[in-house]
């Protein structure tokens, strides 16, 4: 079964700095049948304006996923990080048993595209991690390639939860499988372009659920960059 979440639902806030869209309930949106799929709890589509951007904030026991569109996000936090991630990096962020974090875009004059995403994890109260990684354009063209997983598979970063996360680009035409094991569970996130999954059309920021499908085939109708989350 396919369900499609169409982008032109999701809970919108502008706040003149920061202009959100929620796929799930989250801060001042609610909608009590929106509260997650699975494990997956958050997907924000962010853009912040230039010099502007999230101040020192906490978060705890969940697993915080970043992933640039466009622009660059300035990362600092209470373990001593700091980095700037840009189109091709994914970070994560492991919250555990408490952490804080702010997030601004260091740009005086382009603002930044962003995918925010939040993991329930498996376990609780475990010590708080970072990890960032790049990933190129060329290891994503025409495929699904696995840039988070619970297992912490060879070139991914890792969450606690049994989880993979994947990231592809997508030329006109191009096609891609992923099969979905037994029991599991996907969902499909458009960030840009147009997709077809299985007979129905999706758009950028529009988002499906997939359950008792066996497997997922996405053929690109236009350029399209699209996350896939396998989940328990």
């Amino acid at each position: 079964m396919i369900t499609l979440r169409a982008a032109d639902e999701r809970g919108h806030a502008n706040h003149g700095w920061l202009d959100t869209q929620h796929t799930f309930s989250f801060a001042d949106y609610y909608d009590p049948k929106q509260m997650g799929f699975r494990a997956l709890r958050v997907i924000n589509e962010d853009r912040v304006m230039p010099g502007a951007g999230f101040g020192t904030h906490p978060h705890r026991d969940m697993e915080i996923i970043t992933y640039i569109l466009e622009g660059a996000l300035e990362h600092k936090d209470s373990m001593g990080n700091g980095s700037i991630i840009r189109p091709g990096d994914v970070q994560r962020m492991s919250a555990g048993t408490g952490v804080t974090h702010s997030e601004f875009n260091p740009s005086r004059s382009e603002p930044v595209h962003l995918l925010q995403i939040w993991i329930l994890p498996s376990v609780r109260g475990i010590a708080p991690s970072y990890e960032q990684q790049h990933f190129d354009a060329a290891s994503r063209q025409g495929r699904f390639l696995p840039v988070v997983a619970g297992d912490g598979r060879e070139g991914t970063l890792k969450v606690h939860q049994d989880m993979v996360l994947y990231a592809g680009l997508f030329a006109a035409g191009e096609s891609a499988r992923l099969p979905l094991g037994a029991g599991r569970h996907g969902w499909l996130q458009v960030a840009r372009g147009v997709v077809d999954l299985g007979g129905q059309v999706l758009k950028s920021g529009d988002g499906a659920a997939l359950s008792d499908e066996g497997a997922l085939t996405l053929t690109a109708k236009e350029p399209a960059e699209v996350l896939l989350f396998d989940l328990p």
